[in-house]
């Protein structure tokens, strides 16, 4: 009998991504044969009228990464602790670190004793945005949606650090650490350097390294999920039915803005792929007020930002996470609805 072992291991490792623009580009030319060209013309333009804001925001992140700058997360959980759900919903809204990126760093934290309301506001509000996301929903989706969606950020990060201080005494918050935390590796953590930033890292071999492979595998994560994005509303635009998505997720009122968020917790897998998505849904009729509720509801819940919280904490405190963050989504698009 042939060892089977040995060659499922020679095997190379499909990343999915790839994998589903190739076959949606193979899906267009089998199916759709004159539109294969067109379709790959739009998707081109579209990542070519993104470039700039991925270069900017890939070379920001990796001086960030270089530079050390995780160590500043250690300020935002000291002092009270009202203080430190501020900060850390602050700065999990405004920094270019995801939850997954500082599992070891929140891991320690709560192993000593740093108050899971503080944790909680910075894992709610750190996939919602990022300096990256932030200039590629801008060039997408307008400043002014941008802006709203970091608000957002904050505002969810502040009502989940608040709502579980409120309730740290109730069963739901108690001993919420697993025994054997795992810490996972989603977004490809690496251990950061310690003690104070070093903003001029180009002067340190090692930070340069650092540079270099933050930018590089930043670079291939944004284009891969954008292009996955970009081909995905090529073909929405051509056969999702207009008045189908502005009967269903169209108008005023609730309604849209409910549906959103269901719809959006466990629709996407990706922030950065949401945005042309929710671009192409606006421009077949879907409410202001359900885009904004659908684009962080889905952050929060997307599946990289979900494994981090559900690698460290007991499944009550994940359930009161996603409480959260459809709460939070339902709030954020009746006050964009109102205000767009």
């Amino acid at each position: 009998m042939a060892d089977t072992t040995t060659l499922t291991r020679r095997l190379p490792r499909i990343d999915k991504a790839w994998a589903a623009s190739a076959l949606i580009l193979l899906a267009v030319a089998l199916a759709e044969r004159a539109q294969f060209w067109p379709t790959v013309a739009f998707t081109a333009e579209a990542l070519w009228g993104t470039a700039p804001f991925i270069l900017f925001a890939v070379l920001a992140v990796a001086y960030v990464k270089a530079a050390g700058a995780e160590t500043l997360l250690s300020r935002a959980f000291e002092g009270r602790e009202t203080r430190m759900i501020v900060f850390a919903a602050l700065l999990g809204g405004l920094s270019p670190f995801c939850s997954c990126q500082v599992i070891p760093f929140i891991a320690a934290l709560l192993a000593v004793g740093a108050p899971l309301s503080a944790v909680m506001a910075f894992w709610l509000a750190s996939p919602l945005m990022d300096p990256a996301m932030f200039l590629i929903t801008s060039g997408t989706l307008g400043w002014d949606f941008a802006v709203g969606k970091t608000v957002a950020a904050v505002g969810i990060g502040l009502l989940g650090g608040v709502g579980t201080m409120a309730l740290k005494n109730s069963p739901v918050f108690a001993d919420p650490l697993r025994e054997k935390p795992q810490i996972g590796g989603c977004c490809g953590v690496k251990k950061p350097f310690q003690g104070k930033p070093a903003w001029r890292f180009w002067q340190e071999s090692a930070r340069r390294e650092t540079f270099r492979d933050e930018a590089l595998t930043n670079l291939v994560f944004l284009l891969k999920w954008l292009l996955l994005a970009y081909l995905l509303e090529a073909v929405m635009l051509r056969h999702l039915p207009a008045d189908a998505i502005a009967g269903l997720l169209g108008g005023e009122g609730l309604w849209p803005i409910l549906l959103g968020a269901f719809v959006g917790a466990p629709a996407y897998l990706n922030g950065y792929a949401a945005v042309p998505l929710v671009d192409a849904l606006l421009q077949q009729g879907m409410a202001p007020g359900a885009a904004m509720s659908f684009v962080v509801a889905g952050g929060v819940s997307c599946i990289p930002a979900a494994v981090a919280v559900w690698a460290l904490v007991r499944p009550r405190v994940f359930a009161a996470y996603i409480g959260y963050a459809v709460t939070g989504a339902v709030i954020a698009g009746l006050a964009w609805g109102a205000l767009a």
